[in-house]
C-alpha cells in the first residue's frame, strides 16, 4: 500500500489520520508533540509545527515520517490476514489491550486480556518465535505495544491494523462494533 502524500501544508490532524504513528515518531526524533511545551493543535500545519520547534527541515521530517510509517506497516497484520490465520488454526497469542469492560463486551475468540501478570509471563517464558497479535479498539495503541513486545525479545509480534473495530467491520461480522465516547 503506497504511503499517503503529505506536505508541509498538511494539518497535524490529517497527518495523524494518514500516519497513526506520526506523533510517536515526531516525539522520538524531534521532541515534538509529546508534552505541553512541544504540543500542537490539530489545525496547525506540519511546517508551522516544525518552525516553532527548533525548525527541523520539513523535507527531513517528511522523509523520517515516511520511513517510520513503513516500519509501522511492517509490524501490522490486517484483519483479513488475521482471520485467515485463525480459520487455518494458526498458533497465535492474541493479546487485547482494551479495558475489561470492552473485552467482556466483544472479543476475538481465544484472545486474552493483557494484564501485567500476562505480560510478565510473555516476557519471561514465551519462546522468541511465539506469534503474538496485539489488539486494541482502533489500531493506534497496538502499534506502541507491538514495538514494546518486539523490543522484549518477541520479534514475531504484530499489531492488528484498525483494531477490533476494523476486524469486526472487515473480517468477522459476528462481532459487534461499538464507539468509544470521551467526555
Amino acid at each position: 500500500m503506497p504511503s499517503p502524500t503529505i506536505t508541509g501544508a498538511t494539518t497535524m490532524a490529517e497527518l495523524q489520520r494518514a500516519l497513526p504513528g506520526a506523533r510517536r515518531s515526531l516525539f522520538a526524533r524531534y521532541h515534538i508533540g509529546g508534552c505541553q511545551s512541544c504540543g500542537f493543535e490539530d489545525d496547525e500545519t506540519l511546517a508551522a509545527v516544525c518552525e516553532r520547534n527548533e525548525a527541523p527541515p520539513v523535507a527531513e521530517v517528511l522523509a523520517y515520517l515516511q520511513e517510520s510509517a513503513a516500519h509501522d506497516r511492517s509490524i501490522q497484520i490486517d484483519p483479513a490476514e488475521l482471520k485467515t490465520k485463525l480459520d487455518a488454526g494458526a498458533d497465535l497469542k492474541l493479546l487485547d489491550l482494551r479495558s475489561r469492560e470492552e473485552f467482556d463486551a466483544v472479543k476475538i475468540a481465544d484472545s486474552q486480556l493483557l494484564t501485567t501478570e500476562l505480560q510478565q509471563q510473555a516476557f519471561g517464558t514465551w519462546e522468541s518465535d511465539t506469534q503474538v497479535v496485539i489488539i486494541d479498539h482502533s489500531g493506534d495503541r497496538a502499534l506502541d505495544a507491538a514495538a514494546f513486545f518486539i523490543g522484549h525479545s518477541l520479534p514475531e509480534t504484530r499489531a492488528l491494523t484498525g483494531g477490533i473495530d476494523a476486524y469486526a467491520r472487515d473480517a468477522d461480522h459476528s462481532l459487534r462494533r461499538y464507539r468509544i465516547e470521551l467526555d
